[in-house]
């Protein structure tokens, strides 16, 4: 079987913008990557129901910087561009897509501001609501200089959930039909945690959290009534006698919520964690990411694969996966993919 990923990318170097990669799952390899859309960083994407594609772009006018979105649609190759959504600043480090409220979400690493936007019927956007972080910074000098956004996305109940690694807070929106947004909630993370991505486990009543800076994991038990985080358990993602730089970046969870994969970027490496019985998490694997700095990964559709893109070596692992263990087993590196950042299944 072919099956088709987006890889979003930076373009410091060799990269123009949103390529294609195909995954052929009997002989186990990738292959055919092909430039589908050209854009300026655009290091994350995503796709609607519609093969509409939204990614992150970054342009410059007359000396000035602009970032937000380009709307490209997916039915013609190269992808057709539909639109952009760009304000002056820097761009975004994350998209996501409501399909129910037909919704767009970015969250702005660099300005701390959260954006949502509803989606026209050409599938061009429109801004809805605008949500700026002002809160207290963490510990790090460099890295918490201010708020951070990393990701917003729907929690299982339809909120919106942002981990701002600048200021170690995981907050909770109420999101209207019509794209507004009202805080609910705030968790604060331990000093210097680095909150920057999460997923939920349904089966469980528990949240993922990864901690770019503190390299870990947190288990938070989610209150969808009340609308609120609690800590019940904190992991390590590197062993503890690592003493170099590290940043965890990625976390995904397996469609059976029995297995939690987390990338760390300076270890290199994805760690495997076995979900138990009580949600709580223990480390059972580290397999190495062949490459350097790797950021995103993701499964195929039935995850028996996984595919991870390392930015600064310009590569690409296929890794099958043990559906009854979780491990998983080196089988392609060195495809070449420049400076790779996120991976999405083709809808």
């Amino acid at each position: 079987m072919i099956e088709t990923f987006l890889i979003g990318t930076y373009t410091h170097k060799s990269s123009e913008g949103v390529y294609e990669l195909q995954l052929d799952t009997d002989k186990q390899q990738l292959q055919n990557l092909e430039l589908v859309g050209r854009a300026g960083n655009p290091t994350y994407v995503a796709e609607s129901k519609t093969h509409k594609v939204y990614a992150i772009d970054a342009e410059s006018a007359d000396g000035k910087k602009l970032g937000g979105l380009k709307v490209f649609d997916a039915a013609e190759k190269p992808f057709k561009e539909l639109g952009k959504s760009l304000t002056s600043g820097p761009n975004p480090a994350y998209v996501a897509v409501d399909e129910d409220r037909q919704l767009v979400f970015t969250a702005n690493y660099h300005t701390g501001i959260i954006t949502v936007y509803k989606i026209n019927a050409d599938g061009t956007l429109t801004t809805t609501d605008t949500v700026q972080h002002t809160g207290a910074v963490g510990p790090a000098p460099e890295q918490q200089d201010g708020p951070h956004p990393h990701i917003a996305d729907l929690t299982p109940d339809k909120r919106l959930v942002c981990c701002d690694l600048g200021e170690d807070t995981v907050y909770l929106y109420d999101l209207s039909d019509d794209g507004k947004l009202t805080e609910k909630s705030k968790f604060k993370c331990a000093a210097g945690f680095g909150p920057r991505h999460i997923v939920f486990n349904t089966d469980k009543n528990v949240a993922y959290l990864v901690g770019e800076l503190g390299s870990g994991v947190d288990v938070l038990d989610y209150d969808a009534q009340a609308g609120k985080f609690t800590l019940r358990e904190a992991l390590k993602t590197i062993p503890r006698d690592w003493t170099k730089h590290n940043g965890a970046a990625a976390i995904r969870l397996s469609s059976d919520n029995k297995f939690v994969y987390v990338s760390n970027r300076g270890y290199n490496s994805i760690a495997t964690f076995k979900v138990e019985d009580n949600g709580e998490l223990s480390m059972i694997d580290q397999i190495s990411s062949e490459g350097d700095f790797p950021r995103d990964f993701n499964f195929n559709a039935d995850d028996s694969f996984i595919i991870l893109v390392n930015q600064n070596t310009d590569n690409a692992t296929l890794y099958s996966r043990d559906a009854n263990t979780g491990k998983l087993t080196m089988v392609q590196k060195d495809f070449k993919v420049p400076e790779g950042v996120c991976v999405a299944p083709v809808k």
